[in-house]
């Protein structure tokens, strides 16, 4: 572990407003991919590796480990063995972080709207501190939300470990593997794939697909064009609205995305269906996706 305290940094990052903590960290634990990711929900600590190369750069991957509390986050940040210190890594890494844990939500202007509202009053005074905690990286959420389709999340974390421990990487000096990048796993046939994961064979072409069209030039982050990549993504076979709204969510940083058609919404809305769900948000524009949040987390503890 000689490797690890080489060149750490740390950051403190703190956020205006109330921050739940113990929200942020379960989302994290839900969604913890074995291999890749490590939490520990009581000692409220999140690890992984994240790379903070800027496009056309060559990869630059670090181990982050956070510290969640009701203020923010401490972090610290490692890079790996053989990888030369980068004077705006700390820059970078903060940026990265604010953006995943949504450290700069305007929390005052989702409770003014939500405050009086019948379904969500309640749920905002009780748990006012929710944020949209996202993705670090857009490539890695869209291949578990593909995982995901219409199973469990559970089910979908041991898709996800079984694809990071059949092509992922180990990265020296860290102890974790890498998640496998987009043109690996273009680059392996579907029926490898299929078995590696464990998923059936049309969910296996759909990974495919993402796959070779994320190697192909398609960047899923917050500042792209949100139209453009939905449209790319939802022409891919196995891509529905769901997909692309959960991603937008998640991965695009639209604070007004809402997949109305998602199972656990629209039983927390007593049963409804996709465009009741629809109709019902209209008076939370533009936070519809904090609005989700608080009615996942009202039927979920960590939210899907």
């Amino acid at each position: 572990m000689t490797d690890v305290a080489a060149r750490p940094f740390r950051l403190r990052l703190e956020t205006d407003g109330p921050y739940d903590d113990a929200h942020a960290i379960g989302l994290l634990a839900a969604h913890s991919v074995p291999g890749a990711e490590l939490t520990d929900v009581e000692a409220r600590t999140h690890s992984r590796l994240v790379d903070v190369a800027d496009r056309g750069e060559p990869s630059r991957v670090l181990r982050i480990d956070l510290r969640l509390d009701d203020r923010g986050a401490d972090v610290t940040a490692t890079a790996s063995a053989g990888l030369p210190p980068s004077p705006r890594d700390a820059e970078r890494v903060e940026h990265l972080v604010r953006r995943w844990l949504d450290l700069d939500a305007d929390v005052a202007a989702v409770i003014a709207v939500f405050r009086d509202d019948p379904v969500l009053g309640p749920l905002v005074q009780a748990r006012p501190g929710i944020r949209v905690t996202g993705s670090p990286d857009g490539w890695e959420a869209a291949v578990t939300t593909v995982l995901g389709q219409q199973v469990s999340l559970a089910a979908a974390r041991t898709f996800a470990g079984r694809l990071v421990a059949a092509l992922g990487s180990d990265v020296p000096g860290t102890g974790l593997r890498r998640f496998p990048r987009a043109d690996v796993v273009a680059a392996t046939p579907v029926d490898d794939l299929r078995a590696a994961v464990g998923v059936t064979g049309a969910r296996a072409r759909t990974l495919h697909a993402v796959a070779e069209t994320v190697a192909g030039g398609l960047v899923i982050a917050p500042d792209g064009d949100r139209a453009a990549v939905r449209a790319t993504l939802l022409a891919l076979p196995g891509i529905g609205p769901w997909t692309v709204d959960y991603l937008s969510v998640r991965s695009l940083g639209d604070r007004d995305a809402y997949p109305a058609g998602d199972l656990v919404l629209r039983r927390s809305l007593g049963g409804v269906t996709t465009r009741q769900a629809e109709v019902a948000s209209a008076p939370w524009a533009p936070w519809r996706a904090y609005a989700l949040f608080h009615l996942w987390s009202a039927a979920l503890p960590a939210g899907p």
